[in-house]
């Protein structure tokens, strides 16, 4: 049985995804078309079926219910793990700002729409280019997810507001960030033999976090390995394995779905 498989270039998946993708171990017959495509991309190809499994922003989680069903395994969530909203310079956040996002259906967008909802001038800027436009003045602010929350500084920016330590004051609860989802149009044995393969990949890099190195590197945008270990170990953590009762009530709480269907 073959299966289609999307997910980001970015550390935390390429690390989750090593030894599922790259025979590591048993995929009990299975084995997995991969394509890589950024966060946005992921979202709206989701909005037409165009994987078995994929990686989703959790924002676009109640557009997809009806389509894909969330995985127990290999999510981003967590605490001290949210977008950045970044500036040159000092920026009163309750006047408008032209604010570059990561496309409109992540998560980092949705978190702006709650916690600044007077920012409406917002432009979607591929993740990696965001940096660059608040540097060179095309936007006043903008909001920065992956490898750029950990090298913002190193070009001139500033911290104007942690998106997940906001949410984090709000609700009390983790940050869902990205989700792996499988298509409801699968058997439902497919479907759980995917969740456990997924933990079994989440539950090996964790073990064997060297053997992962080539096959992050290779895909990373930042080849730093200060820069990827740190992105692995903030969006690599328990919650990945299981999501668990406090793992669900946080994604019911950011998508208004309710918990016990999760």
């Amino acid at each position: 049985m073959k299966l289609r498989l999307n997910i980001s270039p970015c550390p935390n998946d390429t690390f989750m995804f090593d030894a599922l993708v790259n025979g590591r171990i048993d995929a009990r017959g299975t084995a997995f078309d991969v394509e890589y495509h950024d966060i946005e991309q992921l979202n709206l190809r989701a909005t037409v079926g165009d994987a078995d499994i994929t990686k989703v922003s959790y924002a676009v989680l109640p557009s997809i219910y009806g389509r894909y069903t969330l995985l127990d395994s290999g999510s981003a969530l967590g605490r001290g793990n949210g977008p950045l909203l970044v500036a040159r310079g000092p920026v009163d956040t309750d006047r408008p700002l032209r604010i570059a996002v990561p496309g409109f259906n992540t998560t980092a967008n949705l978190l702006m729409d709650r916690l600044f909802p007077r920012q409406r001038d917002k432009h979607e800027v591929l993740f990696s280019e965001i940096a660059a436009a608040v540097r060179d003045g095309r936007v006043d602010a903008g909001v920065l997810i992956h490898e750029g929350r950990f090298t913002y500084s190193a070009q001139g920016l500033g911290l104007v507001g942690d998106l997940g330590l906001l949410w984090e004051e709000r609700t009390g609860l983790p940050l869902p960030l990205g989700a792996i989802v499988a298509s409801r149009g699968l058997p439902p044995e497919t479907v759980r033999l995917a969740g456990e393969l997924v933990r079994e990949s989440v539950l090996y890099a964790l073990r064997n976090p060297a053997d992962s190195r080539e096959y992050v590197r290779s895909y990373a945008r930042e080849l730093d390995d200060t820069v990827i270990d740190s992105h692995i170990a903030l969006f690599v953590n328990d919650y990945s394995v299981t999501l668990g009762d406090t793992g669900r009530r946080a994604v019911a709480a950011l998508t208004g779905l309710d918990p016990d269907l999760l």
